[in-house]
């Protein structure tokens, strides 16, 4: 029988990597707090497993993004965690397919002007296909790029948020696992694992918070439920939310990006570590590939945007299929034998996601900042989508949880106290 819910001062609503830096911040500011979670598991979209013995992958976050400013980078070396230093090789794809250097100046030139034109879009906003050369030969690659950064293709992506996202150009990994530090993070805070939370009413003065194992009271909340769930209503809140906010999160969907690894039997011949290889640089359907990460005896496939939905409705047996082939015709038909499908993601099967992380539709990029506002100084917002210019990853989401839990204690420090 679970044991009852705690009434507190802050109840937080998720219990990801906003979530948890959310309850840990509401802590430290001296107020008590809960983290109600769906999931089984804490560290929502920041998951992860470890499907052979040594050797842990992350199916989710992966990469510690602008890693010289990114919190988790300290919080990781603070808590014994190895951060490996050494950048991806991305730009290599090319060469390492073997393309002469005139596709590769081709190519470095059309990406070059992409961002360009990217860097000088000003109001109005609109697709960020329009900034794509009519005719270039490298369209399909940048559009197959925008699925990996966005889960969309560029023309359902506005430019203008695109434009603001902020990137130090460093990224890192965490060796145990992106997701593994995630929920370390939450070591110690009240967390109540595989608790729904059906409705928030805020009528009264003070906020009824149902779960699925009973009622919590409090005197604020913080909601970090991913965009996707809120725009369905699949979290109810009587009175309802303002419709800007329910139209923010419409605007601001869950994108499709999944992964799949296989383990490498053997050896592939004269393929080293760190090896980044693109299926094709001529269709936007195609995948990313990472050998061997970290010395490891791993292939990543990485897809995103139309064919990461496709795919991950298929299931794991469809995307491994089409890895394969992929990977076939990259390395010769005996990897075939080489590789064993080990573990895929599913986010946009996942109920409790429908999706990997934010993007927003053109004319929406203003979006973000409604969507973290507060409302009646009593329900606060926090989640990668909520960030200006570091959404999509994970320290925009802790940045933003910490600022979530600063709100809501200024926002309690301002009312009269409940003994007086």
């Amino acid at each position: 029988m679970a044991s009852p819910i705690p009434d507190v001062d802050v109840a937080v609503i998720g219990a990801g990597a906003a979530g948890l830096a959310a309850a840990r911040r509401v802590q430290e500011l001296g107020h008590s707090t809960l983290v109600l979670e769906a999931r089984g598991r804490a560290g929502g979209r920041a998951w992860t497993v470890e499907p052979h013995p040594g050797l842990p992958v992350d199916l989710g976050c992966g990469w510690l993004h602008s890693a010289d400013r990114n919190p988790w980078t300290e919080i990781a070396r603070t808590t014994g965690f190895a951060v490996e230093e050494r950048l991806p090789a991305w730009g290599g794809r090319l060469a390492a397919a073997g393309m002469d250097a005139a596709a590769q100046q081709s190519w470095t030139l059309s990406r070059e002007r992409f961002y360009d034109q990217l860097a000088a879009v000003v109001p109005p906003d609109g697709p960020a296909s329009a900034l794509l050369e009519p005719g270039d030969r490298w369209n399909a690659m940048l559009d197959a790029i925008g699925t990996w950064v966005s889960g969309a293709e560029l023309d359902q992506v506005s430019r203008l948020d695109l434009k603001r996202y902020a990137d130090s150009g460093i990224n890192w990994r965490v060796a145990e696992g992106y997701g593994r530090l995630i929920v370390r993070h939450g070591d110690g805070l009240p967390v109540r694992l595989a608790c729904p939370v059906r409705q928030v009413d805020w009528r009264g003065t003070a906020i009824a918070v149902e779960t699925d194992a009973g009622k919590v009271t409090a005197q604020a909340v913080i909601v970090t439920v991913p965009t996707n769930l809120l725009a369905l209503g699949a979290l109810r809140f009587t009175p309802d939310l303002p419709a800007a906010k329910l139209n923010a999160a419409a605007g601001l969907p869950l994108g499709a990006d999944e992964k799949l690894y296989f383990r490498i039997t053997g050896d592939i011949a004269g393929v080293g570590p760190e090896t980044y290889r693109l299926g094709s640089p001529d269709r936007t359907r195609t995948a990313g590939y990472l050998v061997k990460p970290l010395g490891r005896p791993l292939v990543e496939a990485y897809v995103g945007g139309n064919l990461a939905r496709e795919l991950a409705a298929a299931g794991p047996d469809a995307f491994a299929a089409f890895a394969l082939d992929e990977l076939a015709g990259l390395f010769g038909s005996d990897i075939r034998k080489r590789l064993v499908p080990l573990a895929a993601s599913a986010w946009t099967r996942d109920p409790w996601s429908l999706g990997a992380y934010s993007y927003a539709k053109p004319g929406h990029a203003d979006d973000r900042a409604i969507l973290a506002a507060p409302v009646d100084d009593r329900l606060f917002f926090a989640g990668e989508a909520t960030s200006a210019d570091s959404f999509s990853t994970a320290h925009g989401a802790y940045l933003s949880g910490r600022r979530s839990a600063e709100e809501a204690a200024a926002a309690l420090s301002r009312r009269p106290s409940r003994t007086g």
